[in-house]
């Protein structure tokens, strides 16, 4: 009876969470705010109109995530101040061009320990009801999976930064080659980036397009380009917005500038290319020396060697 009672407690429980969660994500019949109205207006040139925009209407299961916002704020605040270094998160997340701040990013952090923990409890529970184990190995395989959880997104992250970074090491000759077009053509050097960013469709083409946009609102354009380059930590990138920098403050054209940086630019991924292929031809080496001479060495001894014992 006591446990009859017990499941139909859980089962009540869970049947009014699920039915106020569906009357949570019905629509409300209300006037639009005025940030609503507003963030679509504003989406090229802010980030957290972007954020706003991009969020949907309702959040989902919104009555549980109300339940259980303040545990999980309170283990982000605890795992930030533990590992610190928010400044370095927010500078990766900038280079990956990642719409999370850095308080939801430690909250995914916190959610990916928490589900591993989950995985890792439900395991050791599993693999004790089949065979007897350790009770350390029962205890550590929750923990290890609640750290793997949590180093997992910083992991994504990085990867993710060193992708796009990839990526715009690649763009970087051609967006120079475009932008020096642009500017033979007669055009300013605030027109030529707008081109490009409008044309284009890269990483670095929507760098120059944030840079138009902050220049627009009235950030001065070596500001703006000196902003971009702290952020994205590009050293090619760098390097050039110094010298466009420079061109300008000094009044010498930039388009000169431009050319000799996109010969440099051709001039090093050349360099990286023959790097690469340095590299990969080491490697094939390895597949040559394992693989290939032992089996060709067998096809061409063996014969010999069952010729010298048969006798034929």
């Amino acid at each position: 009876m006591t446990s009859e009672l017990g499941w139909g407690v859980l089962c009540g429980i869970g049947l009014g969470l699920g039915m106020w969660s569906l009357v949570a994500l019905m629509p409300r019949m209300r006037r639009p705010r005025l940030a609503d109205r507003v963030a679509p207006y504003l989406v090229d040139v802010s980030e957290a109109a972007r954020a706003h925009a991009g969020r949907s209407t309702v959040q989902p299961l919104p009555v549980i995530g109300s339940v259980l916002t303040p545990a999980l704020a309170a283990l982000r605040n605890a795992a930030s101040r533990m590992l610190g270094g928010s400044e370095a998160i927010t500078a990766r997340l900038r280079q990956s061009a990642s719409p999370l701040t850095v308080e939801e990013f430690r909250l995914r952090q916190v959610a990916w320990a928490l589900g591993g923990l989950a995985a890792g409890g439900a395991l050791a529970a599993v693999a004790g009801s089949l065979r007897p184990l350790p009770p350390a190995v029962l205890l550590a395989l929750p923990i290890v999976l609640a750290a793997v959880g949590f180093l997992l997104p910083d992991r994504l992250l990085s990867r993710r930064v060193a992708r796009r970074l990839t990526r715009m090491t690649e763009e970087f000759p051609t967006v120079l080659e475009l932008l020096t077009l642009s500017l033979s053509a007669g055009e300013g050097i605030l027109d030529a980036m707008r081109r490009v960013a409008r044309s284009g469709s890269g990483e670095l083409a929507a760098e120059l397009g944030r840079v138009v946009a902050e220049t627009g609102m009235g950030v001065p354009l070596a500001t703006a380009l000196g902003q971009a380059s702290r952020d994205i930590r590009l050293p090619q990138f760098t390097r050039c917005v110094d010298a466009v920098v420079t061109a300008l403050e000094r009044g010498t054209p930039v388009v000169e500038v431009l050319r000799a940086q996109a010969t440099d630019a051709r001039e090093a991924a050349k360099r990286g290319l023959l790097e690469q292929a340095g590299k990969k031809e080491i490697g094939m080496l390895i597949p040559l020396v394992f693989l290939i001479l032992p089996v060709t060495v067998l096809f061409a001894v063996y014969p010999g060697i069952v010729v010298l014992e048969t006798g034929f």
